[in-house]
């Protein structure tokens, strides 16, 4: 249980701190309103700190499915234990998202732009096409999971030093690849919180984007296990 519990808890740390940057910067009458991007991408690089230095000791702070399909793809996690660490990235997840709703449940009521809403739970393309929009995503995850690779060195998962390291490099991935399409990056961080945004009774809510849904999913997923394959050849 150690591991779903501790999944669990890192991704919702995760969520709370990176969708929570992004909901006082697009949300109305918040103090970080209009703060741009690089308080978001910031803040999106202290979540992930945050996130792994919590769970790292217990569970390896994966804290994204891609990662963890990609190391068991690299037999550096096993097989066996993969539907476990992902349920407690899911869980956490949509955890994390209803926490950042309370917090800023009034920003929302205030806020009447329905996209600016699905902002705070999930990724959307600033310009949509499948073909690139997909490839962005897999150039993304695949930065992310090669260079996990080479911070874990042979373990199955972080540990506690490691948080810096990896936050620094979730911060280059957003400053420099994330204009495309949110660089989502890890399938729960997306789809979890976009089912949270499907649930949650949030005023001027629009629909919840399931046509691009799966572009988050699959794109992630693919760049784990091309990073995979490329490190197991070095």
């Amino acid at each position: 249980m150690n591991n779903f519990l501790f999944e669990l808890i890192g991704t919702a740390f995760l969520i709370l701190f990176g969708n929570g940057v992004v909901a006082n910067v697009v949300l109305t009458k918040t103090y970080g309103h209009n703060s741009g991007w690089i308080v978001i991408t910031f803040g999106w690089a202290m979540a992930v700190f945050v996130g792994v230095y919590v769970a790292a000791a217990k569970s390896g702070a994966h804290l994204n499915p891609a990662v963890t399909i990609a190391l068991a793809a690299a037999d550096k996690f096993e097989w066996a234990m993969v539907p476990i660490q992902i349920a407690g990235q899911f869980a956490g997840a949509m955890t994390g998202s209803l926490l950042v709703w309370i917090t800023y449940k009034k920003h929302f009521d205030e806020t009447t732009d329905a996209g600016m809403i699905q902002a705070v739970f999930c990724t959307a393309p600033a310009i949509k096409n499948t073909l690139f929009n997909i490839a962005s995503e897999i150039i993304g995850t695949f930065a992310l999971v090669f260079g996990v690779f080479f911070i874990t060195g042979a373990d199955a998962g972080l540990r506690s030093l490691d948080a810096l390291p990896v936050a620094l490099l979730v911060l280059g991935i957003g400053l420099s690849l994330g204009g495309a399409t949110g660089y989502a990056i890890n399938p729960a961080r997306d789809l979890g919180p976009r089912i949270m945004h499907f649930i949650l009774p949030i005023k001027n809510k629009g629909g919840s984007g399931w046509d691009y849904s799966w572009i988050p999913v699959a794109g992630p997923v693919i760049g784990g296990l091309l990073a995979a394959m490329v490190f197991k050849m070095l």
